[in-house]
């Protein structure tokens, strides 16, 4: 294991995976729709919320553990669902579950993973979550979901907000495609990346490993592309909800929304949990940020549903603030995604280590010894975005 203790930020995770990541892979994950407003708030807003320093309170004791949707956890983040996590570093879902598990948190794997589903649960274990896409193939959806129910898969994270593709200006300019295209300027980069081309060189894993050989007529990524482009469907709506919970018998959870009364729909679904998410700014650009649209969601729903937000999270502050707002549980992708691309198995655990740490120390200077008695009073008013 690598000595990272002088690895102190996530930021300090960022700046290595952005030296060690091929430009296109790192751009891919690090980047939002269209003129990333929306992207750049999810992170900023957070930095307008001030906390309130208390003094003179007993801090032993401390405790981070929470549950989302039941299941304990060291502190109430899990992995979000990412695509490609496995072009960041070579079997990047597979270390990433580890690190997670080994952690005490769950780690979501995307539909768009390199890594399959039967990969990870070989690899890593079963327990992990899995998101799902809704294609218009619905055989291969349903297919899909009685894989991850033999993976033992706890829970199944739908996306909702992935109908169509919002545009990201750096995916084009990079040439990012299926397979990827080698232009001059893309292999003269990864010339520059030793470290990573021995990794995937070293793996067999280097195609989206849930598609290829499952979906009819994919066999290679060059099939995938063309299925690719036609699947996502437009037609989406609530009553695919239903259908699919049914399918899956188990812990539902929805990823995407951002309104209110999208919230209340959620919630009267019977799904188990809702994410407060913009699709990391890579879907609505011109949308609030996650934080600023968590405190009217939690309260229009919060009592029927359990309320989680993503979106910009950097560090153990952004998690205490997102639970004093309302939110039960939070998710981590970029943050994640960093520790991966700058470290592998061992970034990622350093990346939840720093998050964890950060969020001890700054709930005990708001006063507080256990992350279940945190609220909005933690916050100075007139600070924070209100309901």
């Amino acid at each position: 294991m690598p000595d990272l203790s002088k690895i102190t930020c996530i930021e300090d995770l960022r700046v290595l995976a952005q030296r060690r990541v091929p430009r296109m892979f790192y751009d891919y994950a690090d980047s939002g729709s269209y003129t990333e407003g929306t992207y750049r708030a999810n992170e900023a807003d957070f930095q307008y919320i001030k906390l309130r320093q208390r003094v003179a309170v007993n801090m032993t004791g401390r405790s981070t553990r929470s549950t989302m949707i039941g299941q304990d956890v060291a502190m109430p983040v899990a992995i979000a669902p990412t695509g490609l996590t496995g072009m960041q570093h070579a079997d990047g879902e597979i270390l990433g579950a580890r690190a997670a598990q080994a952690f005490g948190i769950p780690f979501t794997l995307s539909t768009m993973s390199i890594c399959s589903i039967e990969d990870v649960a070989r690899h890593a274990g079963p327990g992990f979550w899995f998101q799902l896409y809704v294609m218009r193939d619905r055989d291969f959806i349903e297919r899909l979901i009685d894989r991850a129910k033999a993976a033992g898969c706890s829970a199944l994270q739908l996306t909702l907000d992935l109908q169509i593709l919002g545009q990201r200006h750096k995916d084009i300019k990079n040439g990012l495609s299926t397979p990827p295209k080698p232009t001059l300027a893309n292999l003269l980069n990864l010339a520059t990346k030793p470290r990573w081309c021995m990794g995937i060189l070293g793996t067999q894993r280097r195609s989206f490993g849930n598609i290829v050989g499952h979906a009819k007529g994919v066999g290679d990524l060059s099939s995938l592309s063309s299925w690719t482009a036609e699947q996502f469907d437009p037609e989406l709506n609530w009553g695919d909800v239903e259908w699919i919970k049914k399918r899956w018998g188990g812990k539902l959870i929805l990823k995407g929304i951002m309104d209110a009364e999208d919230a209340r729909l959620a919630a009267d679904s019977g799904a188990d949990a809702l994410i407060v998410s913009n699709h990391g700014g890579r879907q609505l650009d011109g949308a609030p940020s996650s934080i600023a649209a968590l405190p009217a969601i939690a309260a229009a729903v919060g009592r029927d549903i359990e309320v989680w937000m993503d979106g910009g999270i950097r560090s153990g502050q952004d998690v205490l603030k997102a639970r004093a707002l309302g939110a039960h549980g939070t998710m981590i992708g970029r943050s994640f995604l960093y520790g991966l691309g700058a470290h592998g198995e061992a970034g990622v655990a350093r990346a939840l280590q720093i998050i964890q740490r950060e969020l001890d120390t700054t709930m005990a200077f708001c006063g507080h010894t256990d992350i279940n008695t945190v609220d909005r009073s933690i916050l100075l008013p007139g600070t924070y975005p209100e309901a």
